[in-house]
């Protein structure tokens, strides 16, 4: 459904009668709330409030005792494009093509940022100034985005507004950056520094003194971001505006550092809320100062959240769902995770948590946890993991993740578990909860058509050819398209079942939908030297296949049979040519298949010559390739 105006002006005056009329008795009150939003990157509930002994944070621990503590928040994805794609849009990043850490997704005229709709509504709103929603946001979803955007900027001082404000010196890049780090606590006070001697570790982290800076800058920089939050809340009352605002405070994705950024633990999507409402717009006994809720919310029901708080219909296309005002829906049973490409690894993870569980289905079972990844790689605490895992010193808790392959299914009980070190989906007393969360998992790709598990190259193909990401999985009539859907689904779930699925995985290879085919030829390849006897020859066929990424897949699987001499030149030939995701794929592969690509390493060298410079467009081959001719040779700085 697309909103016209006038369809939300009426919406607006009916849906505000319902919601906060009868607290507009006063012809001096606000009839409709301001909204501030005081997000922060890259934090976990290190906060005072949550219980931590460590943290320092008194200002968001006393927003706690003016409002409603949450303490089952988690976002859609562990990184924040991703995730902040789908607060904007109430989407998951799945639905609308927007789950591939730095992709350009287009959304279709359907599909908007919701203060679009708030600014319809009369709203003034603002953004400062952090977007990142991987794709091109439209001119009318803010009055202003920028460094200087505020509420002040409207000139109309009785307007509502909804303003957002994201405080970035949480982010990774400042634990990782001394200098960074220095200058965002530079005004912390002798009491409010931390002495790391006195932290509490996870458990899959080392004990070292360089592990320790990490998480001690970590509570330090949550701390300076507590006296933002205290400056903000202080313009608030500066302006007279603190008893007309809702104010809800909120972090992008869990802690920037390994094994938390990036994945689906609650590590990495369980953060922090806090929610004040003041009394003129509490609704059915809402925002208590002091109370916690343990309601499921997901990062994608924030958009949604805040249109019922001020009044505006939500659209009908909208995944997420409101979780505080009038009329609201069920409360969640469960909310859903999605790992997918991080800048230059693919690893295609999905999530389930309800209050106590968490499932995990992993789709790439053959890729080892800890990939490299450029970014990633660039912190004290991973060189340390890395480091000590050589050297043979790690826990058991820390050395999994550099098993050489997961398990297709993870179970935790968070509960008794609140780390996620312990899997116990095999354990035959949790078949009836494993096979719930399972269950859940498959309905959840089904009903919002997951595009994650259609390659990003033909996804990116298909996007043109449709007009979004989003429209791909939507052709046709409505049965026909959860049809393929389910039969995309099967095959991506049967790559990773082992032999017993190589006949279903033979009959798909000559399927005439390539990514239904690129499944089919990356299951044998995980299958590997078994399947040999009977799809060796039908993967030299799927050499010349018409789609790169099957072609890919194909030679991967030639490979992994040991037959690499038919492989290697079509390896080379995708990664020089073709499209950027194209090229992604086969050097992937290249670097996957190891001693196998010795022969090639000079055309690889060659490859990195592709055109002058390092820019965006191939930087995350370039990567992949360096670090394939790094392990191979020690070649160092191949591409500065």
């Amino acid at each position: 459904m697309i909103w016209n105006r006038a369809i939300v002006a009426a919406v607006v005056a009916c849906t505000l009668s319902m919601t906060i009329g009868h607290h507009a008795d006063a012809a001096d009150k606000p009839t409709r709330p301001n909204i501030l939003w005081l997000s922060t990157e890259d934090i976990s509930p290190h906060i005072g409030c949550y219980g931590d002994p460590h943290a320092i944070t008194p200002i968001v621990d006393h927003l706690a005792t003016e409002g409603v503590r949450y303490s089952h928040a988690f976002t859609s994805a562990g990184v924040c494009a991703p995730c902040r794609s789908g607060v904007i849009t109430g989407m998951y990043q799945t639905s609308i093509g927007t789950q591939h850490m730095r992709c350009t997704a287009t959304l279709p005229d359907l599909i908007r940022p919701f203060p679009a709709y708030l600014r319809e509504a009369g709203y003034y709103c603002t953004n400062n100034s952090k977007q990142d929603y991987q794709f091109k946001t439209p001119k009318d979803a803010w009055d202003e985005s920028s460094k200087k955007a505020h509420w002040r900027g409207r000139k109309d001082k009785s307007q509502p507004f909804f303003a957002v404000f994201n405080y970035m010196p949480t982010h990774e890049s400042y634990i990782a950056s001394e200098s960074r780090y220095k200058d965002a606590t530079k005004n912390l006070r002798p009491d409010e520094r931390q002495d790391p001697n006195k932290l509490d570790l996870p458990p899959y982290y080392p004990d070292t003194p360089i592990v320790r800076e990490d998480w001690k800058r970590n509570y330090e920089l949550i701390t300076a971001m507590d006296h933002w939050v205290g400056d903000m809340i202080q313009q608030l009352k500066d302006d007279g505006l603190y008893d007309d605002t809702i104010i809800i405070f909120w972090s992008d994705h869990g802690v920037g550092l390994p094994r938390a950024k990036r994945w689906v633990y609650d590590s990495g999507t369980r953060i922090p809320m806090v929610v004040r409402i003041p009394e003129k717009f509490r609704v059915d006994g809402q925002g208590k100062p002091g109370t916690v809720s343990d309601a499921l919310v997901s990062s994608i029901d924030f958009g949604p959240t805040v249109l019922r708080l001020a009044g505006v219909a939500q659209p009908d296309h909208m995944q997420g769902q409101p979780f505080l005002g009038a009329n609201l829906p069920a409360p969640r049973d469960y909310v859903y995770g999605a790992r997918d490409r991080m800048d230059e690894r693919y690893d295609i993870i999905r999530s389930v948590r309800d209050k106590r569980y968490l499932y995990i289905r992993n789709y790439e079972p053959l890729k080892t946890w800890y990939q490299y990844i450029n970014t990633a790689e660039k912190g004290a605490t991973m060189s340390e993991l890395r480091k000590l895992h050589e050297a043979g010193k790690l826990s058991p808790e820390a050395e999994q993740f550099f098993g050489a392959t997961k398990p297709v299914e993870e179970l935790y009980d968070c509960e008794t578990d609140p780390h996620n070190v312990h899997n116990i989906a095999a354990d035959p007393k949790m078949a009836d909860v494993l096979k719930r969360m399972r269950a859940a998992h498959l309905k959840w790709v089904q009903d919002t058509k997951d595009t994650g598990l259609i390659p990003e190259p033909i996804l990116t193909a298909r996007a043109k050819q449709f007009g979004s990401e989003y429209a791909i999985l939507r052709q046709g009539g409505a049965a026909e398209a959860n049809a393929y859907n389910a039969k995309l689904g099967a095959i991506a779930a049967a790559a990773s079942d082992g032999p017993s699925a190589l006949p279903k995985l033979l009959e798909a290879a000559k399927d005439d939908d390539d990514a239904i085919r690129y499944w089919a030829a990356t299951g044998i390849g995980n299958i590997g030297k078994p399947a040999e006897a009977h799809a060796a020859s039908l993967m030299r066929a799927m050499l010349k296949d018409d789609s790169s990424a099957v072609r890919t897949a194909a030679a991967r699987a030639l490979c992994r049979m040991d037959m690499p001499d038919d492989a290697l030149p079509v390896l080379i030939h995708e990664m020089t040519t073709g499209t950027q995701w194209e090229r992604l794929h086969a050097a992937i592969v290249l670097d996957e298949i190891d001693e196998q690509a010795r022969p090639v390493i000079e055309q690889m060298k060659e490859g990195l010559k592709y055109q002058k410079g390092f820019n965006s467009d191939g930087k995350y081959r370039v990567r992949v390739t360096n670090r394939a001719l790094n392990e191979l040779n020690g070649t160092h700085n191949v591409v500065k």
